[in-house]
């Protein structure tokens, strides 16, 4: 009676377009009222909710993306990636992969990738003739990588919930971002030379190169400067954000010279509002966590999947699909905090790392970005180009599978996801 009073409420909101923060809240309320755990716990849990030090990284991540964003940054890495690869076969969606890549790096937030790429690359992709629902599914796809690739928010809310080291999670998602990046290329790849989506006729100049090189230069130290202060040790995950703001500013204000003040003042309000949506789902899902353990739901989930079967490939497997499924109706944050503490007690009965487990899990919310009817990536795109949500979606679906296998090529080779965090005396097994 209990689950099925949670689920009805959850979804009987989620039907009617509650946002997701608010119909957990609710649902959370209800449970917590008719089961009387006492009402005084909904601000204990509020407050403990977010009064966790790794999670301070994220409003600082997100403030200097928005920051970096707001230089032009992401033009400026375009530009550098069109010299290079614009060439080839499809050279502008070369570019947007890549761009969305490098871009990831730099905001940790698809959502967010997806706006700054297709804002650069919608137009200039439309006049070289390239369909614009391929366009909006080729930049919502590749916005994906922006939660494998580090510096990731829903990585550190993995860690979070897990208490997996953020710096070894930041680490091992270097490769499968850099895996699942190529995969999109080779998609990208083939789908233009089968439509005939040409790259640029003329050679670049050397001196152009170069000169794009130096502008792009900001951009590319970025990530450098970030990962390699985690990498080596000399700042956390948390301080690492603060150092990105800090670096971001004076890109913006002294080298680029774009961010005035003012300007400031705006990128501030922007920055808290995107990282109030953010805290607000983390909250309101960690009540609801919380509520759903007290009365035994959880452990009940747990014992459940447990049993199902004895082998840890087909439980993999099975959660795996899960997660595929949840994707289509949830983001990314909502489905950690409301499944992984179920998952947790899963996956040290069955002796899974969780280190590894942790990009699994991560890869495969990332396609759920990309996927309906709650894709937020799709949603994005489609905002960007005044193509139907529909249209994009059926043409992210060669991208979608490609994720897949990859995905299953990270289940099959654990030491893809764990060698260097291992190797970098990060994580030990």
């Amino acid at each position: 009676m209990d689950v099925l009073l949670i689920s009805l409420s959850f979804l009987v909101l989620m039907i009617i377009g509650v946002p997701i923060a608010i119909a957990l809240g609710i649902s959370s309320v209800l449970t917590i009222y008719i089961f009387d755990l006492g009402m005084g716990m909904l601000g204990i849990n509020f407050s403990s909710g977010i009064a966790s030090f790794p999670l301070l990284a994220i409003p600082f991540f997100v403030l200097a993306g928005v920051i970096l964003n707001k230089a032009g940054l992401a033009r400026t890495i375009a530009r550098l990636f069109e010299l290079l690869v614009g060439r080839a076969t499809g050279g502008l969606a070369m570019v947007a992969v890549c761009t969305c890549m490098f871009w990831g790096a730099l905001s940790g937030s698809g959502p967010a990738t997806t706006v700054a790429v297709g804002l650069i690359l919608f137009v200039p992709m439309m006049k070289q003739g390239y369909d614009k629902s391929f366009a909006g599914a080729l930049i919502a796809n590749s916005a994906d990588l922006s939660i494998i690739i580090p510096p990731s928010i829903a990585l550190i809310i993995y860690g979070n919930i897990t208490n997996v080291s953020v710096s070894a999670l930041f680490v091992a998602g270097i490769v499968p971002g850099i895996l699942t990046g190529l995969g999109t290329l080779i998609v990208a790849y083939l789908i233009s030379k089968k439509r005939g989506y040409r790259g640029d006729t003329k050679r670049a100049p050397v001196g152009e190169i170069i000169k794009a090189f130096k502008d792009a230069i900001w951009a590319l130290l970025a990530p450098v400067i970030i990962l390699g202060g985690i990498y080596s040790g000399i700042f956390t995950p948390t301080e690492a954000a603060v150092v990105a703001v800090f670096y971001s500013l004076f890109v913006a204000t002294f080298v680029y010279r774009s961010v005035s003040f003012n300007d400031f003042l705006h990128l501030l309000v922007d920055a808290t509002v995107t990282s109030s949506v953010i805290m607000f789902i983390v909250v309101f899902a960690g009540i609801f966590t919380w509520a759903t353990s007290v009365i035994g739901v959880v452990d009940r989930a747990a014992e459940f999947l447990i049993h199902i079967s004895p082998n840890a490939i087909v439980m993999i497997i099975l959660i795996n699909l899960l997660l595929l499924v949840l994707g289509m109706f949830l983001d990314a944050i909502s489905i950690s905090y409301l499944v992984m503490p179920i998952l947790i007690p899963v996956l040290v009965v069955f002796k899974v790392d969780p280190l590894w487990y942790g990009i699994i899990f991560i890869s495969a919310l990332a396609i759920g970005q990309a996927t309906p009817p709650v894709g937020v990536n799709l949603f994005t795109a489609a905002n960007l180009t005044g193509e139907p949500v529909d249209s994009i979606a059926k043409q992210a679906i060669p991208f979608v599978i490609m994720d897949v296998i990859i995905l299953i090529i990270l289940c099959m080779f654990p030491e893809l996801s764990l060698y260097l965090p291992i190797k970098a005396g990060l994580y030990t097994p």
